[in-house]
């Protein structure tokens, strides 16, 4: 390839662009300097290749596709076809699965592709088949708890958010908790780690339907042999939402008893975070599911995206190469080099420490809520995103926690000894902000004191850091 032929790409599209609307092409181009000028901590985002985002800029997008390969409800679907198989054969190579279901547009849609195809697996009935040909979004709470009734009061137990769970695995808010009558496994108050024993009481207990395993913010392994050792006890389905770390799983970083493939009776991921590739969603199952999870359209899901299933063709391409499996073992290197740093400075962290791309700092230690956390370091140049931590006193919105991660700035080169300046960074901004207070002069846990010459110097030096380290250094707009 050309070494200005990415340049010339992104510059040309730019340029068809700014003639039609020149403010969408100036946020474009602003996004790739903010992108460039700061260190993105943020566990769930990463860089896509330049292949994979010029991947999903095509006449794909111009495609109604609705079915699946061979089997659509649209005619002169041969080249969705092509990159759909050819997104679903690298998905199955890369991760050993029997099957693989490429459409879903997020991780949501691949939780409620899983979810449904194992109600429609395990339970048939007249209000389940009406349920499967409305649209979702016609089904009103009643409508959710009287099919919950016919069903028998469908049951799914998994990690509670504050022990790093997530929304779509039953909570209320979610429509994951209409659909299930929702119960949650924690973790141990001390250590802050799974307590197996107590996974298997509460499942003895709740007699659940699905078991699911996964998190957003857990930072250490999972053993998933034993999770379905759990679910097989009571006759529950094992699913484990790998989102977050499907780049580990596809790097051979997790492997046996952490490998949630060999053990889950289905598996559901995004394709972008660990994994570095478009925004988007898939499902992994063995033949017994396969059916049901391939009725995702139009049971849940609208037509699929070509030109993103086109970008995870791509993405996964690239992930099966020999170079990704060095790239998630640097992953978890620099994570746990960042953890290590920010401990010696006297951070408080939550389990101790990381076994996966991700650190949770309990910023309480230093008399600050995550939100007041969060807003600092982004003044100072450091992107991050607040999260609860188990047993938060300041709840989701507030929070007490910063999650931060380093798939990004590993996809940019960047070593342990950077690690070890970053955690040096993140400490000098949070030692130095206090909590500031509202108007009445009541503490607030929103508003914050920092010195803005404190926070330029940090950002100077965050950019210093990064000038090492271009990103997109084939990509020049001018």
């Amino acid at each position: 390839m050309s070494p200005n032929a990415e340049s010339t790409a992104f510059r040309s599209a730019l340029e068809v662009i700014r003639a039609v609307e020149p403010r969408v092409a100036d946020a474009i181009g602003a996004e790739l300097t903010d992108q460039r000028e700061s260190l993105k901590l943020i566990a769930s985002e990463n860089y896509a290749s330049p292949a994979t985002l010029l991947a999903m800029g095509n006449w794909f997008s111009d495609k109604y596709a609705e079915g699946t390969v061979g089997r659509r409800f649209y005619a002169g679907c041969q080249n969705v076809d092509t990159v759909e198989a050819l997104a679903a054969e690298h998905a199955r190579e890369l991760f050993g699965a029997s099957h693989a279901y490429v459409q879903p547009h997020s991780g949501i849609d691949a939780n409620l592709v899983a979810f449904w195809a194992i109600l429609a697996d395990r339970v048939e009935s007249p209000a389940l088949r009406r349920a499967q040909v409305r649209q979702v979004n016609e089904l009103t709470e009643a409508d959710w708890f009287a099919l919950r009734r016919e069903l028998g009061d469908q049951r799914m137990l998994g990690m509670s958010l504050d022990a790093g769970g997530h929304l779509t695995h039953g909570f209320r808010p979610n429509i994951s908790g209409k659909m299930f009558d929702q119960r949650s496994y924690g973790t141990d108050p001390t250590t802050g780690l799974i307590d197996y024993d107590r996974v298997a009481e509460a499942a003895r207990e709740f007699r659940p339907l699905i078991l699911v395993a996964g998190y957003s913010a857990y930072p250490r392994k999972v053993n998933f042999r034993i999770m379905r050792e759990i679910a097989d006890s009571v006759g529950a389905t094992f699913m484990v939402d790998m989102a977050h770390f499907a780049g580990l799983v596809a790097g051979k970083v997790f492997t046996g008893d952490f490998d949630p493939v060999p053990h889950a009776h289905i598996v559901t991921t995004t394709t972008h975070k660990s994994l570095r590739g478009p925004r988007g969603g898939m499902v992994l199952c063995g033949p017994e599911l396969a059916d049901q999870v391939d009725r995702g359209c139009p049971m849940v899901l609208g037509g699929p995206l070509p030109h993103v299933m086109a970008a995870k063709a791509v993405a996964l391409a690239e992930a099966r190469r020999p170079d990704f499996a060095d790239y998630a073992s640097r992953i978890v290197a620099n994570a746990q080099a960042l953890a290590d740093g920010l401990l010696r400075r006297g951070a408080k962290l939550v389990t101790g420490g990381t076994d996966n791309h991700l650190v949770l700092i309990d910023v309480s230690g230093y008399g600050l809520t995550g939100r007041q956390a969060e807003q600092a370091l982004l003044d100072s140049g450091i992107v991050t995103n607040r999260n609860a931590v188990p047993q938060d006193p300041n709840g989701a919105w507030y929070t007490s926690g910063i999650r931060i991660g380093t798939p990004a700035l590993t996809t940019r080169g960047l070593g342990t000894a950077e690690m070890d300046a970053t955690a040096e960074l993140i400490h000098t901004v949070l030692s130095q902000t206090t909590p500031g207070a509202n108007a009445d002069g009541s503490a607030s846990k929103a508003k914050y004191v920092l010195d803005p010459a404190l926070a330029d110097k940090v950002s100077r030096q965050a950019g210093e850091l990064l000038a090492g380290f271009p990103l997109y250094p084939a990509v020049d707009l001018g």
